[in-house]
């Protein structure tokens, strides 16, 4: 069973494991969207847009609800902005370590 809840964690991450999905997140982390308004957004072409949708959907990350002839998306769990904003922090972190080593590699010139 361990096994099995590992193959899911792994899958979770692939999910995550493209900028645009990523940027997709952050974006419907502040409120729902429509692929017009995320296309806007993200200064990107319809099908780039809507194939990364696509798998976040078949992922379960995102909901769809039909507003008309519109396509309303929205983060299917709350807690993906939580985990976006930590993801964030350890990256700023991993800066902040980086920075401080090239400071210290120009300071022995």
């Amino acid at each position: 069973m361990d096994a099995n809840l590992q193959q899911f964690k792994a899958e979770f991450f692939k999910a995550l494991a493209h900028p645009m999905r990523i940027r997709i997140l952050e974006v419907l982390s502040e409120g729902e969207r429509n692929v017009n308004e995320l296309q806007a957004i993200l200064g990107s072409e319809g099908s780039a847009v809507s194939q990364q949708l696509a798998v976040l959907r078949a992922k379960n990350l995102v909901n769809t609800v039909k507003e008309g002839t519109t396509v309303v998306y929205s983060l299917r769990d709350p807690l993906l902005k939580d985990l976006l904003a930590v993801a964030r922090q350890i990256f700023d972190n991993h800066l902040v370590e980086s920075i401080s080593l090239l400071q210290g590699i120009r300071k022995q010139k």
